[in-house]
């Protein structure tokens, strides 16, 4: 049986663990073991929620976003050394929300492409390529090496996120590529395309759904998102419009959600409107 450890990155303002996390988290729990990082402080009640789906819970304020918490799970593994159990490590974070169905389907589809990593999905750009680091399979080649360990442990406080994409999220890819370790996906995009056609991405067989998604371009993808709740798991579905009812409120997910077709073409044409002052059509 392959021996998974899944280096989940997670995060929340308020210090919450909540039902989106809970899922996510006892779902990957049935196919591996989990260390789970929040780039926040906890209260010992909220971790309690979650400590039966996890390996290691560790929450603490470090601002280094999701890769200060890929560090964090990692040192913790490397530390006791248990690396060497595990065939393959995942990098995961709750930048998404999900699995929408079954994730071993998902999980079997990065196996099997072979190689030393695989991103469940590869942006495309006009000068480079590189792995969505919310959901990446790394084998033992990759993270059992040295030049892996330096990067990880080369992981800090950045002050601007853009940085961070360049160094940690384009680095991990170029770092593997330029040690002589192969990379896959099961889906491969171009530029924007994880956040602005989510009903595509799940119809395609993706089970996540970014959260970004729910913000973006003045709730212009509320119609793809609905299909989205409509169409996976309930229980996951119950657990994302519980959390996202929290985070963004009732009365927005209420708006966000409409299926009124002249509401939805009203801030359709306010987002167009926005992108032609501002240049982008």
């Amino acid at each position: 049986m392959t021996k998974r450890l899944f280096l989940f990155a997670g995060y929340d303002a308020n210090g919450i663990i909540d039902d989106a996390l809970i899922y996510y988290v006892r779902a990957l729990s049935r196919h591996g073991d989990v260390i789970l990082c929040m780039d926040n402080d906890c209260k010992k009640s909220e971790l309690d929620k979650i400590k039966p789906f996890v390996l290691h819970p560790i929450a603490i304020r470090h601002g280094e976003y999701d890769f200060g918490s890929y560090k964090r799970a990692y040192v913790w593994a490397r530390d006791k050394k248990i690396l060497t159990h595990y065939d393959n490590i995942y990098l995961v974070n709750d930048s998404v929300f999900g699995p929408l169905y079954d994730v071993a389907t998902t999980i079997r589809k990065m196996e099997s492409t072979k190689t030393d990593a695989t991103g469940l999905v590869i942006a495309t750009h006009k000068t480079h390529e590189y792995m969505e680091s919310w959901f990446v399979r790394l084998n033992k080649r990759i993270f059992m090496s040295k030049w892996f360990d330096a990067f990880m442990s080369s992981v800090q406080h950045e002050e601007y996120k853009y940085i961070i994409t360049v160094k940690y999220e384009h680095g991990l890819t170029n770092i593997i590529r330029n040690n002589g370790c192969s990379f896959a996906a099961v889906y491969t995009v171009r530029g924007r395309y994880t956040y602005n056609h989510p009903k595509r991405l799940f119809q395609r067989g993706c089970p996540f759904i970014k959260r970004a998604c729910f913000t973006r371009h003045n709730g212009a993808a509320g119609a793809q998102i609905r299909y989205v709740l409509c169409h996976g798991a309930k229980g996951a579905c119950n657990a994302i419009i519980n959390t996202a009812n929290r985070v963004y409120g009732v009365g927005y997910m209420n708006w966000l959600l409409t299926s009124n077709p002249i509401k939805i073409m009203i801030r359709n044409i306010k987002y167009a409107h926005k992108k032609l002052k501002s240049g982008e059509i």
